[in-house]
């Protein structure tokens, strides 16, 4: 069975795992609400997207 014959220092495992960590969602502006919403998301307050309304919310 293959084994490393060195150890891997902190920084180059580091490095590779350096794309593993947690992003913060990408908000927009809804064009009908102006509210800040995830992007390609239908929007939570008016249920628009992609330029018609898809979700008939309650008031």
């Amino acid at each position: 069975m293959a084994v490393p014959k060195r150890r891997q220092s902190k920084s180059r495992s580091r490095k590779r795992n350096s794309h593993n960590t947690i992003k913060p969602r990408q908000l927009a502006k809804c064009t009908q609400c102006s509210t800040m919403t995830p992007t390609h998301v239908i929007c939570p307050t008016c249920g628009y997207y992609q330029g018609r309304t898809l979700v008939d919310v309650e008031e």
